[in-house]
């Protein structure tokens, strides 16, 4: 049967400025996941769309037509209200380890569909792996029955939801069209939507560690996703967050895991402590429940009850004892003063070449590699006092890794001033 519409034409459209209708996107995908549409076809679409962006409709119709793709779950038989939360990604992000369990301590359900690391941005699944005999692999009845019992599951996407999607993010990676904010929105959106929940919590970063580092654009970005999200019938609200430096006191697998037991525990960083908590209230606004202070039960020992729970029904042992580097490296201040500026990227790289990340998909990484810090901007710090620890299984890898920090900080006087954490909230335009 012939095909109702031609890719080329589709091409040449959008490349002049033109708008696709939603049966067009429809097919346009649809052809691209069925092997229809040629790679390189869809590849000068996407550049297509890069240069001309997509009109609001056009956004709409393209991340449908990706929903379509595959499956959507439900998670209507369960007795809690559902919420999720989606990071854009940044520099010791291990937010989501506490959050999870402490949303659940709270009486909703979290469904956090997670991925692996690439490049600088840590991930999830790659953290929790650290966790001797953690599984991220579920099937939808483990993920659904999990959720019922425990209240939180961070695992692994399954392959059908949103398959389209996988193929056009493959496509963008190598094409130079991954910054393209329609095709970002419609990327996270897509298997936000299709995934089911009712409830959606943004963190949009923004900053030299995240991957929107323009304020302007990162903000263009959150109201994307907030308008589908919105339109999809999922609450929808963003927070718009500085990654200028590293979240914590870590960057790594198994060290931003232990960090995130600390937070658990009732202390941790101040800064990792302030952005769990700050989410925790907005997923738990989002999914109706008003009732309860996530201060308390973090402070009460129910959100570490919850994560114990959630690591043991996964495999893992929360008692085991996380995996040890075999090599570390110190770097220290060379003078007395404030240490006013410690750029997120370097660390991030940093960690990445000592072994906590991959540089393609199929690398493995080193679940005891990263750095650690010993002072945030704003601290003082004397000369010869530590400011990073370095470490990894392979002292071949520190002096690619130490290249990577120069003049990563700055050591001043007087004290700078701090910026605040949390820049802006942004919700639907009514």
């Amino acid at each position: 049967m012939a095909e109702p519409f031609d890719a080329q034409q589709l091409i040449k459209d959008k490349r002049d400025g033109g708008t696709l209708t939603t049966e067009q996107i429809s097919w346009l995908l649809d052809a691209y996941t069925r092997g229809v549409v040629a790679e390189e076809q869809m590849s000068a679409m996407n550049m297509a769309i890069f240069f001309r962006g997509l009109a609001g409709v056009e956004l709409s119709a393209w991340t449908e037509a990706m929903i379509n793709s595959g499956e959507r779950m439900d998670f209507a038989r369960l007795s809690r209200p559902t919420v999720d939360k989606h990071s854009t990604g940044g520099v010791g992000d291990k937010i989501t380890l506490p959050l999870a369990p402490l949303v659940a301590a709270c009486g909703a359900a979290v469904p956090q569909l997670s991925g692996r690391g690439l490049g600088h941005t840590g991930g999830t699944l790659d953290k929790l792996e650290a966790i001797p005999g953690w599984r991220a692999a579920l099937t939808n009845a483990e993920m659904l029955d999990q959720l019922e019992e425990i209240g939180a599951v961070i695992c692994a996407a399954g392959s059908g939801l949103a398959p389209a999607d996988r193929k056009l993010y493959a496509l963008r990676d190598v094409t130079g069209t991954v910054e393209s904010i329609p095709l970002i929105a419609s990327s996270i959106m897509s298997k936000k939507i299709a995934e089911g929940t009712s409830a959606l919590v943004l963190d949009v970063k923004t900053g030299n560690g995240a991957f929107m580092a323009d304020q302007a654009r990162a903000r263009e970005l959150a109201e994307a996703m907030v308008g589908l999200g919105t339109a999809a019938g999922v609450r929808t609200v963003a927070l718009l967050t500085r990654m200028d430096s590293p979240l914590g006191l870590t960057a790594g697998n198994g060290i931003e895991v232990e960090e995130s037991v600390e937070v658990l525990a009732g202390g941790g960083p101040a800064d990792v402590v302030e952005l769990t908590l700050a989410l925790a209230r907005e997923m738990l606004a989002a999914a109706g429940i008003s009732d309860i202070d996530p201060a308390d039960a973090l402070a009460s020992g129910r959100a570490m009850d919850v994560w114990r729970k959630m690591i043991i029904a996964q495999g893992g042992d929360p008692d085991a004892p996380l995996p040890q580097p075999r090599e570390t490296h110190r770097i220290t201040a060379d003078r007395d003063g404030y240490l006013s500026r410690l750029d997120a990227l370097p660390i991030g790289i940093a960690a990445w070449r000592l072994g906590a990340g991959r540089a393609r998909k199929e690398d493995p990484v080193q679940a005891a590699a990263g750095v650690r810090l010993h002072a945030k901007p704003g601290d003082r710090v004397t000369a010869g006092s530590p400011l990073l620890t370095l470490q990894t299984d392979d002292a071949e890898l520190i002096p690619r890794a130490v290249d990577a920090l120069s003049g990563s900080w700055a050591i001043t006087d007087p004290a700078p001033t701090t910026e605040k954490l949390i820049i802006d909230r942004i919700t639907a335009r009514s």
